[in-house]
């Protein structure tokens, strides 16, 4: 445990340097896949790392430990009590950002299903009467199209038809989730932030590749992102997938080049860096468990 515990801490600087390599080289559904699982992963395995470091302070917690040590029995503190106390702290660190998180998403979420009251259950498109043009697919079930009257008095019949099937490809995909999922993961692990931001920029290239077969037209898709990027306003709700967010300069200009492969060994080696720190977090544990087993046994 002395050094396995540590590691997973150390990997997790590894996952944001690799992150925008690969959402340039890989196909976007296939890397925000591997990227939001390879996140979680880390960001659990440090979390329960945090967690293994506060045994620090156990030798003077539990009535048995004590009594094993009256008992002339030696317990060793498996890390220094200095580290376990700043583990200790970090950890309700965690937990208090990752719980603003959840009330921030919880909150965001009750706001947009408001939007939605009135319309029949089955109903996907809603069109709202705003001088604001936007649009973006609400998660949920079930899931819903928002577009305001101006968003759709700027674009073009065909672009309307790319513009739906941008978000209709949000919901079908779930990609709410992954955007939730990394967004957890960055809150447990800072150090993963710029993992949750490649995450968000991939689920809109995944979106936008969708559209581009939907309507068979590469450029078509480009066209409509570019008209609706240029009457959009800026004011977009925290949770929702809006289709002319993230990097548009860089989604019009992968649509104008040919979709990125899907380079299955570099997206093994991505999930790789995930399980490996929960392997490691793994091993610690049991090094911790088998020292206290000696000791009480």
């Amino acid at each position: 445990m002395r050094f396995d515990v540590y590691i997973p801490l150390l990997l997790s600087l590894l996952l944001p340097l690799v992150s925008p390599v690969i959402g340039r080289r890989i196909a976007p559904a296939l890397a925000a896949r591997v990227l939001t699982s390879a996140a979680v992963l880390t960001a659990a395995a440090t979390t329960w790392s945090l967690l293994l470091l506060t045994t620090a302070l156990v030798g003077d917690a539990p009535p048995v430990v004590r009594e094993a040590r009256e008992d002339g029995r030696r317990l060793a503190d498996p890390v220094p009590e200095v580290i376990g106390i700043a583990a200790c702290l970090a950890l309700a660190v965690v937990a208090w950002r990752v719980h603003q998180a959840l009330r921030a998403e919880r909150r965001t979420r009750r706001a947009l299903r408001r939007l939605c009251e009135g319309h029949p259950a089955d109903t996907e498109l809603i069109v709202a009467a705003s001088p604001l043009p936007q649009a973006f697919a609400i998660p949920g079930r079930p899931g819903r199209i928002l577009v305001t009257s101006a968003m759709l008095g700027a674009l073009e019949p065909a672009e309307r038809r790319v513009l739906l099937a941008h978000e209709r490809a949000h919901l079908a995909h779930r990609h709410g989730l992954l955007v939730t999922a990394a967004t957890l993961a960055a809150r447990a692990n800072p150090l993963l932030s710029p993992v949750r931001s490649t995450v968000t920029f991939l689920v809109e290239r995944w979106a936008d590749e969708q559209a581009a077969d939907a309507v068979g037209d590469r450029a078509a898709t480009a066209r409509a992102l570019a008209r609706a990027a240029l009457t959009a306003g800026r004011a977009r709700p925290a949770c929702a997938l809006n289709f002319t967010d993230r990097a548009v300069t860089r989604r019009i200009a992968a649509l104008q080049t040919a979709p990125p492969p899907r380079l299955w060994p570099a997206a093994a080696a991505v999930l790789a860096l995930g399980v490996l720190p929960a392997l490691l977090a793994a091993d610690a544990t049991d090094d911790l468990y088998r020292l206290l087993t000696s000791v009480l046994t």
